[in-house]
């Protein structure tokens, strides 16, 4: 739960530096949300969540 709460408020930080600094067009930002909600109600959705806390625990363990 953790993770998914940071991930969303990550891409909502993302979303909302290309759409300030890029041109990013409210419309597009709609896409890629529908695009994402529509995706993860597919049978790939539960694969993409584990893609997701995979992809977090291995940038959990690097050390710098």
């Amino acid at each position: 739960m953790a993770i998914s709460i940071s991930l969303a408020v990550l891409l909502a930080a993302v979303v909302w530096c290309l759409w300030k600094y890029a041109g990013l067009k409210a419309w597009h930002a709609v896409a890629c949300i529908l695009l994402g909600y529509y995706l993860g109600a597919t049978s790939i959705g539960p694969f993409l969540g584990q893609a997701g806390s995979g992809l977090a625990r291995l940038t959990s363990g690097l050390h710098f």
